[in-house]
């Protein structure tokens, strides 16, 4: 059986921008995450997209519904997301199917929902050239890791880990060892709400990002991000915007090209959402 030709263009994919855009904390957000900055007495109506264990667990506003189909009729949107293909997989984003998306942090590539198997053994080639294993990350976690906040300990389609923690009792001096033990083994850490994630430095969104923009034959491209595994993202884009809140955000951290907006929480989804459509014009029907 051959692979997925690396040189189709889904029928689907004409225009010539694409939009990659990370999706938790960016465009969809959790019940949790939603009172950022939220009043309830000024609570937006909301759309559920994505239900687990029979329980509503991610959202965006009507607003934001609205302005994402339209988006999809205008670019080639592309949903961007560290989640696995089985974690993304449970979102029902409103409009037609993505023609591409990426998961696993740029691990796999999915063509019309598919996996991209060619994409994810190159992926695998060059992680295994440098980077420590696996194994070696996810043993020093749990080695190190205090059971009084550590939750759960996971591994993402054998690419990277991620643990789930208290927050509010996870020491910042353990976060930052543990980061400085990890980087001359070829590994980031990344810490987002509940969730520390290790992940091999080739793991990347923007690598996969130019090999979306390479089969599509795009000349722009849009991202928007909150978290550091969302930096080169948006630093491979011709134009990106990151939101008031997050990581990024917390850090001050800013590039030429990256336009830092106010608002936080759900309003800056509709926020990134209205800029996406101004740069590329809202084509409705």
């Amino acid at each position: 059986m051959t692979d997925r030709t690396a040189t189709t263009v889904p029928a689907t994919a004409v225009p010539t921008t694409v939009v990659a855009s990370d999706l938790d904390r960016t465009l969809i957000y959790s019940a949790a995450a939603l009172g950022l900055t939220v009043p309830d007495a000024e609570a937006p109506r909301l759309l559920c997209v994505e239900v687990y264990e029979s329980r509503p667990i991610s959202y965006l506003t009507e607003t934001a519904a609205g302005l994402l189909a339209r988006l999809a009729a205008a670019a080639v949107l592309v949903p961007t997301t560290t989640r696995t293909r089985a974690q993304y997989g449970r979102i029902r984003l409103p409009g037609p199917p993505a023609a591409y998306a990426i998961c696993a942090n740029g691990g796999d590539i999915l063509v019309d929902g598919t996996p991209d198997p060619g994409w994810r053994r190159a992926v695998e080639a060059r992680i295994a050239d440098g980077c420590a294993s696996l194994a070696e990350v996810r043993a020093r976690l749990t080695a190190t890791a205090d059971h009084a906040w550590l939750l759960k300990e996971r591994t993402a389609d054998d690419l990277f880990a991620y643990l789930v923690v208290e927050r509010a009792l996870l020491p910042g001096d353990w976060v930052r060892e543990l980061a400085a033990w990890a980087e001359p083994r070829g590994w980031s850490i990344s810490l987002q709400g509940r969730k520390l994630y290790a992940v091999p430095r080739p793991l990347t969104k923007s690598g996969a990002l130019r090999e979306v923009v390479r089969r599509t034959g795009a000349d722009r491209t849009l991202a928007a991000g909150d978290s550091l595994l969302d930096a080169d993202l948006l630093l491979a884009a011709d134009l990106a915007f990151r939101p008031g809140h997050g990581e990024l955000a917390e850090s001050g951290w800013t590039a030429p090209g990256v336009e830092v907006l106010e608002e936080r929480g759900v309003a800056a989804g509709e926020e990134i959402l209205r800029r996406f459509l101004a740069e590329v014009g809202d084509h409705r029907p």
